[in-house]
């Protein structure tokens, strides 16, 4: 086991860098100039192997002006021999690569995350998946297992919303759907510092960012023009093949199951869904 004392300055340490990432205006993190391309994942889920194959792909090491946008780290099916869920140990890996490359590394919030720092149960296959998730960190962590969860807490509340690149491609775990657009979704909600500032009726607009699965083209196109965007980029829905595009301006992905997929996306000249589509390869 991991010394855990380096293991929780380790998560705290990444929890600052993202709450102080460059580009970062409230909760969207903006990507200028200094940005060729971005790969992005869709829900990850614990999946270690997965996750592995996206960092041997990105090469941020080689490419200097590539961002790495992953999602939905947590509540996986990856479980230890005795009961409880290992997707802590992924919480962990990308914590210390948001430490090596503190500019150029993005974690967006899922609804997963959001679920564990408000302690609302999320049912995976009949269980509760946040119990799952505590069984695992004691497992590992033993008597410092009450620090690292509170540790994983705070990593996940510094967390942004959204990336957005500067040729118009919108990438957040979800957005909401036309219901919720009609009742009045709040999208001043991207432009607090943090979630955790987000209350009262407000935090239903969190919800509905993260939970929608409309995936109607109106309701795409209206969520596109709220955002000041071109196309979004989206994960949250489980894809047979990895991926799929409902409609002309959104790209879902997901990079936990087999086969899973990532799409690496130019950010320095026009792009078009037919470009996101070319860019989508599989793990």
């Amino acid at each position: 086991m991991a010394d855990p004392k380096r293991r929780i300055k380790t998560i705290q340490r990444a929890a600052d860098l993202f709450r102080d990432t460059p580009g970062r205006a409230g909760m969207v993190i903006e990507l200028g100039a200094n940005a060729d391309d971005v790969l992005v994942a869709g829900d990850l889920h614990g999946n270690l192997a997965n996750f592995q194959v996206l960092l041997d792909r990105a090469r941020l090491d080689r490419n200097p002006r590539r961002h790495l946008v992953l999602q939905e780290l947590v509540h996986g099916d990856s479980m230890y021999s005795n009961g409880g869920c290992k997707s802590h140990q992924l919480v962990d890996l990308v914590s210390a690569l948001k430490c090596q490359f503190p500019d150029r590394v993005h974690l967006i919030l899922g609804n997963h995350e959001l679920a564990e720092v408000l302690d609302r149960p999320i049912m995976k296959g009949g269980v509760h998946a946040n119990d799952l998730f505590r069984q695992g960190i004691d497992l590992a962590y033993g008597d410092h297992s009450d620090e690292i969860f509170a540790a994983y807490l705070h990593l996940f509340r510094s967390l942004p919303l959204a990336v957005r690149t500067g040729n118009g491609v919108f990438v957040s775990h979800s957005f909401p759907e036309a219901a919720d657009i009609d009742n009045g979704f709040d999208v001043t909600i991207l432009e607090s510092p943090s979630f955790t500032e987000i209350k009262g009726t407000r935090a239903d607009s969190l919800h509905d960012l993260l939970w929608g699965r409309d995936g109607d083209e109106p309701t795409a196109s209206r969520f596109a023009s709220l955002v000041n965007a071109t196309l979004l980029v989206t994960g949250h829905m489980p894809c047979l093949d990895g991926y799929r595009s409902p409609n002309r301006l959104q790209l879902i992905l997901d990079s936990s199951r087999f086969p899973a997929c990532y799409c690496l996306i130019e950010c320095q000249r026009p792009v078009a869904l037919t470009d996101l589509l070319a860019g989508v390869r599989t793990l």
